[in-house]
């Protein structure tokens, strides 16, 4: 899917499914834009993890990743994720986590962006991380966390006051793009 290259967007490439005995997880690169324009900084951009494939929107609970396309961004409102007031501490076990969320995504709901840990958090939600060489890396708590918030606090900065003061909202102009199906 071609980025727009308008608003703020989130630019995932999907490259390879990485083993780790029976488990399988996608994995590819993200760069964050603002209007086109590459942001900088280490946490804008780096590597996904992913469920496995094929990508699908139907039927729900299916077990693999989202297909390839363009989803608005929201802010999450949920139990175990928030994008507002989520829990401080860098505990796997701190609840609730930060996160958001990807609308349009057919009979599949509460598709997130959120950190990950291990081989692979989530079925069908997306863990940013620093990088993924091989099966055998797994993904670090805190440095995935640490992404989730940068992403979040950069479309809080970049949209200004269109971005929403409480969780469940629509985040104007923020943009998710997934390209590949490997």
């Amino acid at each position: 899917m071609p980025r727009l290259d308008r608003g703020w967007e989130m630019h995932i490439l999907r490259e390879e499914v990485q083993r780790n005995g029976d488990d399988e997880r996608t994995v590819g690169y993200y760069r964050v834009y603002h209007d086109g324009v590459p942001q900088n900084g280490s946490d804008m951009s780096g590597m996904v993890a992913e469920a496995k494939g094929p990508g699908a929107n139907s039927p729900a609970n299916n077990g693999r990743r989202i297909k390839a396309g363009n989803y608005p961004a929201l802010t999450q409102n949920g139990t175990e994720y928030v994008t507002w007031n989520y829990d401080e501490s860098d505990s796997r076990d701190a609840k609730p986590k930060p996160g958001f969320e990807l609308r349009n995504t057919g009979e599949r709901s509460e598709i997130l962006i959120h950190p990950g840990q291990d081989f692979l958090r989530s079925v069908g939600c997306i863990n940013p991380c620093t990088s993924l060489p091989n099966g055998d890396e797994m993904i670090t708590y805190a440095s995935s966390r640490r992404r989730v918030i940068a992403l979040i606090e950069d479309m809080k900065s970049y949209i200004g006051e269109g971005f929403p003061r409480r969780n469940g909202q629509r985040i104007p102009g923020a943009l998710v793009v997934i390209d590949g199906e490997p």
